[in-house]
């Protein structure tokens, strides 16, 4: 890159992110912490979509809201998968819905303590996730855990 591309803006601060391109439509992603993501088409290996970093956006955030009451109830080596499913519409270049899917082993806890974990993961991921709080409302998002949806 030629030398002053990649300064930051006036704004630049705590949170600001940046893409700086690295050749015919890949960029390279930059937090202000210097960790870095590479983005590009599908078939660029190596590579997340800006889709995919959105789905994984929101199933990174919905894993560290439910965390604490996932690893209270279940210990805190529980093993836990989040899942962001969805493709965006061809047509109008947006995603209409995304299925998020908590994958969790349950079968620990009794059936009611079970059920309400449920609800406490629900619970915490809508008043805590950023970023289904942002998405909310812009498409339809469905959270399930262990197979149950809420």
């Amino acid at each position: 890159m030629a030398d002053g591309v990649e300064r930051g803006g006036e704004r630049v601060g705590a949170g600001s992110v940046s893409a700086a391109r690295t050749g015919t439509r890949t960029y390279l992603g930059r937090n202000d912490r210097g960790d870095e993501v590479r983005i590009g088409p599908a078939d660029a290996p190596g590579h997340f979509t800006p889709g995919e970093l959105l789905k994984l956006a929101l199933a990174g955030c919905s894993g560290m809201s439910a965390d604490r009451a996932l690893s209270r109830r279940l210990g805190d080596d529980v093993e836990v998968t989040v899942w962001a499913h969805g493709t965006s519409d061809p047509d109008t270049e947006s995603y209409r819905a995304i299925d998020e899917e908590l994958v969790v082993d349950r079968s620990p806890l009794d059936d009611q303590a079970a059920e309400r974990l449920v609800a406490v993961v629900a619970r915490a991921i809508a008043s805590s996730c950023t970023i289904a709080r942002t998405v909310d409302g812009c498409v339809t998002l469905t959270t399930t855990v262990d197979g149950v949806a809420r």
